[in-house]
């Protein structure tokens, strides 16, 4: 699954490179903290370009912007953002209770609650831990009557359970042991291991795990065995995943990181670490983490953090004032010279049904650009629907067929017959591509 809430991640895009990143490697992180695999304080700077997106971005607000406060918060950083994020996710929390999803409230709880500060209160006076276990619960109930698919998905289930494992919330430990197998469908995406999801996974089992052993749970040794094995078998399936120093994408990296901290011995190997932390500082380097909940999820991993973290007081090796911090708004230029146009095929297959067009737009478009334009040309054939997510538009349905978690359904972007990695508002589309919306199953 290429994202956490079924949303399709960002995009790659020019920005300044990293100077003398080959010397680099050799003094990101003392050999004694590979196990982690953190970024060095003396190479703090680098990660400006993370911090200053969180900080300064209004993309998301609301609970979208949750996991940004959770992150801001981890890694020790102080700013006026802070108290705005924090308040309006309280008072969006309050609008939207009902309609709130089981992993929008854990992060809810799990940014409020970070570090020990004042907005427990908060959480408990709305008593939000108790309506996450409901949330839960009620994820379980129906997976037990549609076909072992939850509400939402995987990553939000496992996402509920870290929250409540933390929170000293309530969950069954039998049904840990029942639906965390590692061998659940829900575990895959198109019939590929979901990194991101099996890291989330490996983090709240490794949390009750250490609740069974601090008999702050009942459970029998025999559940902690089976919560051994999960894990060891979900971190082989990440580790398998590897490529280049990532996990899965790049996207997924940074929660797999966190996974390989509390499981894992794979950053022993100092190559290990610094193959990885070389391919996102590059990445880095060149805008792949321009949204801030891409920012949000790479940034505590390399700062040494991990989401187990959120009870203790917030500090990492790069203090606040390693990180210049701007607040000057991008200067937005206006070309002089017209913009060319490009064609792009474009299509929609539901099942054996092909709908095909050719439009013409703007060089520099979106694939979501390529989709609005075959709209006004035939709307029958290519009117959809979408909703803003903290990872760009997402497509929730075409010729007014909607998405369903319970039949595990939701449209596909392919380019040249190939999934895409980026959204509908990212992927930039070239001359004489085929693109194609499909509706598929996970």
């Amino acid at each position: 699954m290429s994202s956490p809430f079924l949303y399709i991640v960002g995009e790659m895009r020019p920005s300044h490179q990293l100077p003398l990143l080959g010397l680099l490697l050799f003094s990101l992180i003392p050999s004694q903290l590979c196990q982690i695999c953190e970024v060095s304080k003396e190479n703090c700077s680098y990660l400006n370009p993370l911090v200053n997106t969180m900080v300064n971005s209004n993309y998301t607000k609301g609970i979208q912007s949750a996991n940004i406060l959770l992150t801001l918060r981890l890694v020790g950083i102080q700013s006026q953002r802070l108290e705005q994020l924090t308040q309006q996710i309280q008072e969006d929390t309050n609008r939207r209770e009902s309609e709130i999803t089981s992993g929008e409230l854990a992060l809810v709880i799990l940014a409020l609650g970070a570090c020990k500060n004042l907005d427990e209160e908060f959480i408990r006076d709305a008593h939000l831990v108790s309506k996450l276990g409901e949330k839960f619960k009620a994820e379980i109930e129906n997976m037990e009557t549609h076909s072992g698919n939850p509400l939402t998905n995987y990553y939000q289930l496992s996402l509920a359970l870290l929250t409540l494992c933390l929170s000293d919330g309530s969950y069954s430990i039998t049904n840990v042991i029942l639906y965390f197998t590692p061998e659940n469908k829900n575990y895959y995406f198109g019939g590929q291991f979901s990194v991101d999801t099996g890291a989330m996974a490996v983090l709240a089992l490794t949390c009750v795990k250490r609740s069974i052993e601090k008999e702050k749970i009942e459970a029998d040794k025999k559940d902690l065995n089976k919560t051994n094995v999960y894990i060891t078998s979900l971190v082989n399936k990440i580790l398998s995943a590897k490529h280049d120093g990532l996990f899965g994408n790049i996207f997924s990296t940074g929660e797999s990181m966190q996974a390989l901290f509390v499981s894992s011995n794979y950053y022993k190997n100092e190559g290990n670490c610094q193959e990885t932390l070389h391919t996102v500082l590059y990445n880095i380097s060149q805008g792949a983490f321009h949204l801030p909940i891409a920012a949000a999820q790479i940034l505590p991993a390399l700062m040494g953090k991990t989401y187990l973290d959120v009870n203790k007081d917030c500090s990492s090796v790069c203090s606040p004032v390693k990180f210049n911090i701007s607040t000057d708004k991008p200067v937005t230029v206006t070309p002089i010279i017209s913009p060319s146009y490009i064609s792009v095929n474009y299509s929609v297959q539901i099942n054996e049904t092909f709908n095909s067009t050719k439009v013409t737009v703007r060089k520099g478009s979106v694939f979501l650009d390529v989709m609005k334009a075959a709209q006004k040309q035939n709307e029958a054939a290519f009117r959809f629907k979408m909703e803003d997510s903290p990872w760009g538009p997402y497509i929730i349905s075409v010729q007014d067929i909607r998405a369903n978690n319970n039949d595990r359904t939701y449209w596909e972007l392919l380019s040249n017959g190939q999934p895409l990695s980026q959204g509908a508002g990212s992927y930039v589309v070239k001359n004489g591509e085929y693109l194609e919306v499909r509706w598929s199953k996970y």
